[in-house]
């Protein structure tokens, strides 16, 4: 048996709708018109933490208890965050999909949340070409052999997003790759890469206030 919905039930519908609409519209009006999405990437579940392909989580977990956002709530394939970082509407993202299919992710909120990917989408990845600690930002690029960007770079259909590269060096001789990049940090390389986690929270609060360029001509080239 069909179920029809009443006139007033409809206008009810489209009322909230309308409400919603405006109150994005007036949000967007106060704060630049700006809502970031700042996604950190790696693989979910215990046997992947603090290994060196999950240093964008574990930026996200030191940005989001610098500015008292709880990354908890699950949606679009994703545990996610929403607050402020200086007056900066924002959303953390951890992708769930594990690091191959961090795209699905990633387009589904930017989608959802109307996210204008080429200047309001922050990508957090590690990188094997820069030493341990260091961190190089970007404009757009290439996925330079990391799947979790190029899976995101297939989704969105281009390569032009705001990224940090996080350093995690690069792999021994007779090292495969995959067993590399999962493999865990040593004490001394924790130390500095949650020392590195607090510069790329840095970084990142400078792109939100300043701009990428402004962030690249003060972070890149630091070791």
């Amino acid at each position: 048996m069909k179920s029809y919905c009443t006139a007033t039930q409809i206008n009810a519908i489209l009322y909230a709708e309308y409400k919603r609409l405006d109150r994005l519209a007036l949000f967007r009006e106060r704060y630049g018109k700006r809502m970031f999405l700042i996604a950190g990437l790696g693989n979910p579940g215990r046997d992947y933490a603090n290994t060196r392909h999950n240093i964008g989580f574990d930026v996200i977990e030191t940005l989001a208890g610098q500015e008292n956002i709880y990354v908890l709530e699950k949606k679009h394939k994703a545990v996610i965050g929403r607050g402020y970082i200086g007056g900066q509407k924002v959303i953390l993202a951890k992708p769930q999909t594990y690091m191959n299919l961090s795209g699905e992710s990633i387009r589904e909120l930017a989608d959802y949340y109307k996210i204008d990917v080429k200047e309001e989408l922050i990508v957090i990845a590690d990188d094997i070409s820069l030493e341990p600690g260091q961190i190089r930002l970007r404009k757009k690029g290439s996925a330079g052999g990391h799947n979790g960007l190029k899976s995101i770079i297939t989704h969105l259909g281009h390569d032009e997003f705001q990224r940090v590269k996080m350093g995690v060096g690069g792999k021994p001789d007779g090292y495969d790759l995959a067993d590399y990049v999962l493999g865990h940090f040593t004490q001394d390389e924790r130390k500095r890469m949650d020392e590195a986690a607090k510069e790329a929270s840095d970084a990142i609060r400078m792109i939100l206030a300043h701009g990428i360029e402004a962030a690249m001509n003060h972070f890149n080239g630091k070791r």
